[in-house]
Order: C-alpha cells, then structure tokens, then sequence
C-alpha cells in the first residue's frame, strides 16, 4: 500500500509539465557550529558605500515620516530595507533570516518543525504554491492533502508562488493550534482544517523487495540521516540482501555532511568525494574517512527535482564506480549555502561555494545524467524502479 502511495506520487509529479522551483528544501547547507555561536558583529562600519546607503535610506524615512497616511512600523521597515537589500544579489539561495524566524528555520534545517507536514514547490505556470509531496504521520497526509495540489489560500488570506516562505511561516504554529488550507486540484477546490503536530521531516525508509534487493529511500538530509540510512541498511543486510537501490527523486538536498558521510559508508578509505571552491578559487576537498560498510552492487535513481546534497552523493558514488544511476538529469544545483548568525539575532544564509563530483565535473545549471536514462509513463507501473530492479538481477 505504501509502495503504491509512493509510485502514485511520482506519477502525478511527472505528469505535471510545469517550470518549477524548489525553495528550503532544495539546498546544501553547510553546517558551522563556530558560526551559530559566535554570531557575526553587525556594527556599522564607516565605509563610503555604508555611508551612501544610510543617507539613500534616512532620504527615504524622511519621506515617509511626511507623506505617509497610515501607521509606521519601524521594525518592519528596518527588516524589509535588510530583506530587500539581500534579495538584490540576485541569487534565489542567498536570503535575510529574521530574528523572530531564525529559531524555526534551524528547527527546519534539523529536520523537525510544527505544522502540517508538507513539501511545497513554486508552480511558475499558475502563480501558485504546490505540494511537492506530504510527510508521513502528517496531518496533511492523514487529512487526503496530495502532491500537484495547489495551495489557494491559507486561513483565508490568498498566496502566489512568490508568498511562498510567508505561507510557509503561517502554515506553521503552536502544536495542536489549527490551519485551514483551501487547495485546488482537478478542478475542485477542496478545504481541509489541519491541526499542527511535531512533524519528523525526514524519515528513512527501507525494504526488501524483489530477489533480495534492498531499498532505501528519503526526501531530504537531516542532522540524523546518514545514521538513520545506516540503520536501514543493516536491518536490510540482516534479511539477506545482496544489492541495494537508493531512491533520491524528489529529494531535494539539506545538510551536506550527512550526504558525505553516507557516501564515506560506500566509498573506499580516502576516496575524493567532493571538492568545495569558493569565490578566490581555494579548494577544499573532502575525502572518505573510514572504510566501506557496503560493499554491493548499488543504483541511484534520480529525477529532475533531485538537488543539492542528493546530487552530491549521486555524484560521487557515480565518479567513484560504486554505483550506477538510472532515471533522468538531477536538478543542477550546485552551489553551498552557509548559514551565519548575527548579532541581533538575526540570520544570513548566503552562498559561499560551489561544488564539484569527484571527476571535477560541474552540477549547477547541469545536473548529473543518469547512466541510464528512463523517464516516469502515465502507466501505473514504475518504470525507473523496474529497471532499477532488472538491472541487479
């Protein structure tokens, strides 16, 4: 039943030909405790182009504090001129993170939040925010919420594509608080009231299915995902497997630590696994660091909205000869976000690298071709799977 749910899924989503992209959850993040608790001063230094924006926005103030008919929030604009100010970059990874936001979108990056447990997309064709997929145990999930519904409105106020981080601050809440999300899907508008729940994000899911073939598969990487991949795989090796496939379509990215370190339970002892360049050119490499725990024939499937870490860890068992990937060309994004803290608070995630496979070959803007490459029909049947299947046999 759960594998048909999954299989109905990706169907829909395949099916759905629209120019998407994927925020939050497409992203590698880098992880720093060193910045998370030593925040980044943010006193204002006495530069020329620190003093021409102070005086271009004091310009600005005194116009308002004039003209301006309604009530002055100072706070929110001093927060909108910062937000504004980063959304100039250009750069749909980099974003301001205010004070009041910070906590939960760490809660986010961990894996763990409140709310209703879904993934959401924007869907550039209609202007309008849409369910990638739902979480398991979610209430959204239980509620009948599917992937390619299209969120309309949430507790009454109406979202486009590009509202989509507010929605998803009001979708969430208090545990046990309430959301009423009307969606629209196959030309019915449907209203659900949903009650927020401690949702686990990520969850690692694996079986034996056919001729000894083992599966694992999950959306996203947390702060406990590779650990919780390792568990799955031995409880799989302790039902006799002999090969393994692990599925990323739709996974789009997170913590990219923890896709190294699932990459390290594969590759050899000082295998190249990835190098990180950053804006002078330095090259970080990150190696494997201990010897394999799987040693067995592996394939990757992938698909067009695998990103971020999941492209790294295809990637690398790739380049590396360990495993061979079968579905379509992954995402592209192939860049690292760090996530800093400042002083008041607040937060900066900006993109501070880019990455590259173990071959040196590039993913932004590219993604990784599969070895085999098999697209989703509008059959019932998973194909990609099927021949995953087949090529282990």
């Amino acid at each position: 039943m759960e594998k048909e749910k999954r299989d109905k899924i990706y169907r829909i989503i395949m099916m759905i030909s629209i120019s998407v992209f994927i925020t939050f959850i497409i992203t590698s993040i880098s992880l720093y405790t060193y910045f998370l608790n030593n925040p980044i001063s943010i006193t204002s230094s006495s530069s020329n182009s620190t003093k021409n924006i102070a005086s271009k926005l004091e310009a600005y103030k005194k116009i308002i504090e004039k003209y301006y008919l309604g009530e002055i929030d100072e706070n929110a604009l001093v927060e909108g001129a910062i937000a504004g100010y980063v959304a100039g970059l250009g750069d749909p990874y980099t974003e301001y993170i205010s004070k009041e936001d910070m906590e939960d979108y760490l809660d986010d990056t961990m894996g763990n939040f409140v709310g209703i447990g879904i993934y959401m997309i924007k869907n550039t064709e209609y202007d309008k925010i849409q369910v990638l997929s739902t979480i398991k145990g979610g209430s959204a999930e239980e509620a009948g919420i599917k992937a390619g519904d299209l969120i309309l409105t949430v507790d009454g106020v109406s979202y486009s594509a590009n509202d989509m981080t507010i929605a998803s601050s009001n979708i969430k809440g208090e545990e046990g608080t309430k959301v009423t999300i009307e969606i629209y899907r196959d030309g019915e508008t449907i209203k659900f009231e949903l009650t927020r729940t401690k949702v686990k994000v990520n969850q690692v899911e694996g079986e034996v299915i056919s001729d000894n073939i083992g599966y694992i598969q999950f959306s996203s990487f947390d702060e406990t995902t590779a650990e919780d991949f390792k568990t799955e795989f031995e409880k799989l090796n302790k039902q006799g497997i002999k090969s393994l496939i692990i599925d990323l379509r739709n996974n789009g990215g997170g913590i990219v630590d923890q896709a190294l370190e699932i990459a390290d339970f594969v590759a050899e002892k000082d295998a190249v696994l990835l190098y990180e360049v950053d804006k002078n050119q330095k090259e970080t490499i990150k190696k494997s660091i201990t010897e394999p725990i799987i040693n067995m024939p592996i394939i990757i499937l992938t698909n067009e909205n695998t990103a971020s870490a999941s492209e790294i860890l295809a990637g690398a068992l790739k380049d590396l000869g360990k495993a061979k990937t079968v579905g379509t060309t992954t995402y592209g994004k192939g860049v690292i976000q760090q996530i800093l803290s400042l002083t008041d608070g607040s937060g900066l995630k900006i993109t501070i690298e880019e990455y590259q496979t173990p071959n040196k070959n590039k993913i932004h803007k590219v993604g990784i071709k599969p070895d085999v490459e098999i697209e989703l029909t509008d059959s019932k049947e998973d194909v990609q799977l099927q021949k995953a299947i087949e090529l282990l046999k």
